[in-house]
């Protein structure tokens, strides 16, 4: 977690093979997943938020040993930054347009 604008950037484009420029938010989580650093390009500079964990820590979804990242949505980002237990919640239907589905 060292690691500041130009590094996650970096991590981003050589890692991922994205590009940091695009508008996502790129979460970064520590191996103790009690710290998180978010990383956003807003159009003219880029942001970066960290939070720190002072008890507990935060619920990754499942991914593939394989896979370096994973795409969450704009909701289960915040169920994660609020601590809820991703496998317990259960999402009533709704319309969800093929072009922005992220899940």
């Amino acid at each position: 977690m060292r690691k500041a604008f130009d590094g996650l950037s970096g991590i981003i484009s050589s890692v991922l093979g994205r590009d940091p420029l695009d508008g996502s938010v790129y979460i970064f989580i520590n191996k103790r997943r009690n710290r998180m650093k978010c990383l956003v390009w807003d159009g003219d500079g880029f942001w970066l938020f960290y939070k720190r964990l002072e008890k507990g820590t935060f619920q990754i979804p499942l991914r593939a040993d394989d896979q370096h990242a994973l795409a969450v949505s704009y909701e289960q980002w915040m169920l994660i930054l609020e601590g809820i237990d991703l496998d317990s919640v259960r999402r009533r239907p709704r319309y969800r347009h093929p072009h922005t589905l992220l899940e």
